[in-house]
């Protein structure tokens, strides 16, 4: 929800159908671990990510994202082969 930015906890509630203390539970969460953060403006809290803090996450998925890449890539490789064998017969 916070990936299109800055947006305050009733929005948030609306946008997942989901109950005002639910929300705000998760919010508390990803605030103490740092993945969000929060500002006051008036009444209203208003929450937005902190990509700052996913870089580690971010580094770690893309460790599998490569080897995971290249295994697709060899498995192009070998189907295209395979058809090519096809073709000849």
């Amino acid at each position: 929800m916070l990936i299109a930015g800055e947006k305050a906890v009733g929005a948030i509630v609306n946008d997942l159908s989901m109950s005002q203390p639910q929300v705000s539970k998760h919010l508390r969460v990803l605030s103490e671990v740092g993945l969000v953060s929060c500002r006051a403006e008036g009444r209203r809290r208003l929450y937005r990510l902190a990509p700052e803090h996913l870089r580690p996450l971010h580094d770690w998925v893309a460790k599998y994202e490569r080897a995971m890449n290249d295994r697709l890539d060899r498995i192009d490789d070998y189907l295209t082969e395979l058809q090519r064998q096809g073709e000849r017969q």
